[in-house]
């Protein structure tokens, strides 16, 4: 039985390791696989940093650290099976999403708008070549109704996905192409 148990540990390591190595992850996550066989070895918790990366549509990224105390590892994996893992090191993890909304910060705040270059941008408030939070494209005013343009100085609010998605389309069409 002592044999049986043994070899189980093994197989579930290689098992582990062998996953990792093969999986989308970076070739450094390695580590992963020892430090799970480690952990599952110990009768202390592990303390952990988990930092949590979202990735939004419009390329923000929000970044929240949680520390963990870790007395199983498959607790821990299935409690951030819907991550990414991305990074790691001695104590501290790195887990991304990518979240399809877009982010708080623009519902807050977020207006698309339009440099004095003629680049559809994305403002933090109302326009203004100070608060620029992502440009897009540059479009040609020349074929922009006066409706249009007056809506892109003044800063089209953003507020939810669906508008974000729709200003962009809307305005891809009048885009000037490289």
């Amino acid at each position: 039985m002592r044999f049986i148990f043994g070899w189980s540990r093994v197989c579930l390591a290689g098992f582990l390791l062998s996953f990792i190595m093969f999986s989308e992850w970076a070739p450094g996550m390695v580590n992963a696989a020892a430090k799970t066989k480690h952990i599952s070895q110990k009768s202390e918790p592990l303390h952990l940093t988990v930092i949590l990366e979202r990735v939004f549509l419009d390329g923000e990224i929000s970044e929240e650290v949680i520390k963990e105390t870790c007395w199983s590892m498959e607790n821990f994996w299935a409690k951030y099976d819907q991550w990414r893992l991305i990074d790691i090191n001695d104590s501290t993890m790195v887990f991304r999403k990518q979240i399809d909304d877009i982010s708080p910060l623009l519902k807050a705040n977020g207006y698309f708008g339009i440099t004095e270059d003629g680049i559809l941008t994305i403002f933090n408030g109302r326009p203004d070549k100070l608060r620029i939070i992502r440009p897009f494209f540059q479009i040609d005013i020349k074929k922009l109704e006066s409706k249009k343009q007056e809506e892109l100085i003044q800063g089209i609010p953003i507020k939810t996905k669906d508008r974000y998605v729709k200003v962009l389309e809307t305005f891809k069409q009048y885009s000037i192409e490289e």
